[in-house]
């Protein structure tokens, strides 16, 4: 089947079969920001936008976005300069290992875009179904914390 999607604001027409997920879908299209983790929605690692909300690309049919737009995290930065709240997480010792911060910041943008003024317990709610084994949060929550002041003073 034939499917259309906005993929980081560019149309892609993509042949995928019924069945076949978004993550898997994703990529094949060279998108390997968005990782294979658990394949239960358990973990908010292939964390992607749907229109603007956060989605589990792995438990997502790709026919189910035809006609819609989707952002990876490869939409959030350009080759030469990282995101406000990449660099943020950086700053902050948020990103250890690396493997959840492209669910977390995708899940992160979207959080910003619904409340550019979050309190520390929005944070933590909001992002609860993306899961760190390394930074125990408090660094992570502290950077988005960072990153949503530093966008408001602009």
């Amino acid at each position: 089947m034939r499917v259309k999607i906005k993929i980081n604001d560019k149309d892609q027409f993509i042949e995928t079969d019924p069945g076949e997920m978004l993550l898997e879908t994703l990529r094949k299209l060279d998108y390997k920001g968005v990782k294979h983790a658990c394949s239960t929605a358990s973990c908010g690692a292939c964390s992607v936008q749907l229109d603007g909300k956060p989605v589990l690309s792995c438990t997502t049919f790709t026919a189910a976005v035809d006609g819609h737009e989707v952002k990876t995290i490869e939409g959030f930065s350009d080759e030469n300069s990282l995101s406000d709240v990449q660099k943020a997480l950086i700053d902050e010792g948020g990103s250890q290992c690396g493997f959840c911060i492209p669910g977390l910041v995708v899940t992160t943008e979207a959080l910003l875009s619904e409340n550019p003024d979050p309190t520390q317990q929005e944070v933590i709610d909001y992002l609860k179904g993306n899961l760190c084994r390394c930074t125990g949060y408090e660094s992570q929550t502290r950077a988005i914390l960072k990153a949503a002041k530093e966008r408001r003073s602009k």
